[in-house]
């Protein structure tokens, strides 16, 4: 299935969370909270501004971000869980 945001929305996959400390302590599932980290899937094609010219995304494809703990709506893609949220919801690009 192919999924393509509208307007400035974006599609997320949420990063992994780790499953064991620093100091090797293993974190049962219970205890794990949903990880405020994801890699852009897919990127709307932007917002629409009051004089009709389109406003383009800046994140794009492939970006790793960080969002809100409770940003976004959560869909299933091909089995998959995702994240859709505004870009407005993007707290910052995470570059390395």
């Amino acid at each position: 299935m192919k999924v393509k945001p509208l307007q400035d929305r974006i599609l997320i996959k949420r990063m992994e969370e780790e499953t064991k400390t620093k100091g090797g302590i293993i974190i049962p599932d219970s205890a794990k909270e949903k990880p405020q980290e994801g890699l852009v899937v897919a990127v709307g094609p932007g917002k629409v501004a009051d004089n009709g010219s389109r406003i383009p995304c800046e994140v794009k494809e492939g970006d790793r971000i960080l969002f809100g703990k409770y940003s976004g709506t959560d869909i299933k893609v091909d089995g998959v869980e995702h994240l859709i949220m505004r870009e407005d919801d993007i707290l910052a690009v995470i570059s390395k």
